[in-house]
């Protein structure tokens, strides 16, 4: 049994070594193939590497650009926020200044208006009284008409201090002989009978071809009873027919002159 065991292996030993030599070549080969696939998943990783990096740094970027882009838009925001609260600032400016223009022009309205009131009240106006026309101040046409409303409220001290003032201001008046008249009306009444007889003389004098001038004649007259100065009386009552006889005053003057004899 032993012999064909030796013979076996002796002939089995041929066809290891050739079994050997046949898959030497195939390992030497396949361990090459190994390292270059090492290389390219090396280079693979490499590259994804550096993708990976080149991503990495385009996002940051990006990150960057972004956050730029917030501080930005932020920025622009509050600028615009406090563009509307300067706007809503000068509109309330506006309406302001509107308002204070609207009340600058009514004042200036309202001071011309006053001006323009004080400048009438200064200029001459224009009156008629007694069938005569002239032009007065405005002051003297005050003075004139509050020494009349005193003398028909029959405050006849204030109505001939009122009338003196009158004169005395205004001696060249168109109101100087009415104001005589009713100057001596206002004596008369105060029973100054002396002042009204020089009141009443000096009206007619400066103005005979006054309408009122015979009932001043007539009102001398009836001072000079007052006083008892029958002789006077008669005479200025001659003086009061000669010179109107057809006026209503010398009717009653020669009723009067009837009376005294």
């Amino acid at each position: 049994m032993r012999a064909p065991t030796s013979s076996l292996r002796r002939r089995a030993a041929p066809w290891a070594l050739a079994l050997a030599a046949a898959f030497a070549p195939l390992s030497a080969s396949a361990l090459f193939s190994d390292d270059e696939a090492r290389r390219a998943i090396l280079e693979l990783r490499a590259r994804l590497d550096e993708q990976a990096r080149a991503r990495q740094t385009e996002q940051a970027q990006l990150t960057e650009q972004i956050q730029q882009l917030r501080r930005s838009l932020l920025e622009a925001t509050t600028a615009m926020e406090a563009l509307r609260g300067e706007i809503a600032q000068l509109r309330g400016r506006d309406e302001q200044l509107a308002r204070d223009v609207a009340e600058v022009q009514r004042r200036q309205r309202d001071i011309s208006q006053g001006v323009e009131e004080r400048i009438r009240k200064l200029e001459p106006q224009k009156v008629s009284l007694d069938g005569k026309e002239f032009l007065v101040e405005a002051d003297e046409k005050r003075q004139y008409e509050e020494a009349v409303a005193l003398l028909r409220n029959g405050d006849f001290p204030a109505a001939s201090s009122a009338f003196s003032a009158l004169l005395k201001r205004y001696p060249a008046s168109g109101y100087a002989d009415a104001a005589r008249f009713w100057l001596g009306n206002a004596l008369y009444g105060r029973r100054d009978y002396a002042g009204a007889i020089a009141s009443f003389r000096g009206f007619v004098s400066g103005a005979p071809e006054h309408p009122r001038a015979p009932e001043a004649l007539l009102a001398i007259a009836n001072c000079q009873i007052e006083m008892k100065d029958s002789r006077s009386a008669r005479r200025t009552l001659e003086e009061l027919l000669k010179t109107y006889p057809k006026s209503e005053a010398a009717q009653a003057g020669r009723d009067r002159m009837a009376a005294l004899k």
